[in-house]
């Protein structure tokens, strides 16, 4: 499973950083933690049940930086089911 354009749009923003972001796209609902630099590295994309636990998918998003700290890769990895 791959993530569409739009949300990528959404996850490519800076949020607040060290934190956990709900977000309503569509039918999706979107739970994502961010890093010390406020961008997405956890994603939770399914709907939310009564306990506000995400049922869908799992993605964990890898960056590489250099030393002096450029991005060099940046992609998210499909992780499996999210319960």
């Amino acid at each position: 499973m791959k993530i569409g354009e739009q949300i990528q749009k959404i996850l490519n923003k800076n949020y607040e950083a060290s934190s956990k972001v709900h977000v309503r796209y569509q039918q999706y609902d979107l739970v994502f933690k961010t890093d010390e630099k406020g961008r997405p590295i956890l994603l939770f994309l399914g709907r939310l049940d009564e306990k506000g636990n995400v049922k869908g998918e799992r993605f964990a998003r890898r960056l590489k930086e250099d030393a002096s700290g450029n991005l060099l890769k940046d992609h998210w990895e499909h992780k499996g089911k999210a319960t």
